[in-house]
């Protein structure tokens, strides 16, 4: 077998969890092709390829009253993974990193062993890898970017990450089965998107009744002192990248100071949400609020022993009026960005 053949056989992970694949043009199942390098499905006998270990399952969204910015957004990212590499060279490299975030190290501590995980938007598969170093869990890295994704596979395969497999795929034409996952992850994607509710629906479809879906958003309060340095940028030639808190950080190198610069002030598309914006979202579609970053809850902060899947209080109006103006008080850190989680459906229908 020939080394470019090898590059491109269907790795073992992935073929041991073709049952919760689906063709996204038609729905039908996959089988693994006869040369062992592509999917076929066996409905409309479209062939996949899968591309060093990558599954190349992206099928293009008619967005017939929409503009569609994914052509816009993939060229973006193709030419701009965020985040990079640059300073990790181990897995214990990686889990440092992670877990020097409050978020990464509870999420990882609370989802229970043996958990099946998505995250819908995974750029170079950071997180993903990072949760697919427990041993028992499975985790789904999906990206419309190859290029990305391909940063992220290539870790993996350094490192022998058994937990985690890679899918190039469009969050609107899911390729997996619907409610295949106990966790569904979207974090800093649906706003990229040409639609951030339809995509919230469509990718909680893939969750298991009463499993977890975790989106994070650019706030509209929040994300404002960020307009403000973008527009200093813009006049200036991009000057002045000083004011930008994260710039200022010691620890950068020049690769992902850079990274983080164009993802925070020369994406091709973003849209920014309230918390009482993706509240709606929730009651709309069944799902019911279990916590967000920052609390809702004008009166309490968020912990370093928070438990993420327990069910808080949702405040009031005011409360949330309070919370995001906050936000925008404290120079809209991390970008203006807050998270919700919420729990779908339990298991048993009371109707």
């Amino acid at each position: 077998m020939t080394s470019s053949r090898a590059a491109a056989t269907i790795p073992a992970q992935l073929a041991d969890r073709l049952d919760m694949l689906l063709c996204p043009a038609c729905g039908a199942v996959f089988e693994i092709d006869h040369t062992g390098t592509a999917l076929r499905c066996a409905g409309c006998s479209r062939s996949f390829s899968v591309e060093r270990g990558v599954a190349q399952l992206f099928w293009p969204t008619d967005f017939s009253s929409k503009v569609d910015v994914t052509e816009a957004v993939k060229a973006f990212y193709e030419e701009t993974p965020f985040p990079n590499y640059d300073d990790l060279d181990s897995p214990e490299r990686l889990r440092a990193k992670a877990e020097e975030g409050l978020f990464a190290r509870l999420l990882n501590d609370q989802i229970p062993h043996g958990a099946k995980v998505i995250e819908c938007g995974c750029g170079t598969g950071q997180l993903s890898n990072f949760l697919g170093l427990t041993w028992g869990r499975t985790v789904f890295g999906t990206d419309l970017c190859m290029n990305s994704l391909r940063l992220g596979h290539r870790f993996k395969e350094q490192h022998d990450i058994t937990g985690v497999s890679f899918v190039q795929m469009n969050l609107f034409r899911p390729a997996f089965r619907p409610g295949s996952f106990d966790v569904v992850i979207s974090n800093g994607v649906l706003h990229h998107t040409s639609d951030p509710k339809g995509g919230f629906q469509s990718i909680l479809r893939l969750l298991k009744r009463g499993g977890f879906i975790i989106i994070g958003l650019y706030n509209t309060y929040g994300r404002l002192t960020t307009d403000l340095r973008r527009l200093v940028f813009r006049l200036s030639g991009d000057r002045f990248k000083f004011l930008d808190p994260r710039l200022r950080t010691s620890g950068l190198n020049d690769a992902r100071r850079r990274a983080w610069f164009m993802d925070q002030y020369k994406h091709p598309h973003e849209s920014k949400h309230t918390f009482g914006e993706v509240l709606r979202w929730f009651d709309e579609s069944g799902v019911e609020f279990i916590s967000s970053i920052p609390k809702a809850t004008a009166t309490d902060r968020f912990s370093p022993t928070e438990r993420l899947f327990e069910t808080q209080s949702r405040g009031t109006a005011f409360d949330r009026f309070i919370v995001q103006t906050g936000m925008l008080m404290r120079g809209g850190r991390e970008g203006g960005f807050f998270i919700m989680i919420g729990r779908g459906k339990p298991e048993r229908d009371e109707n």
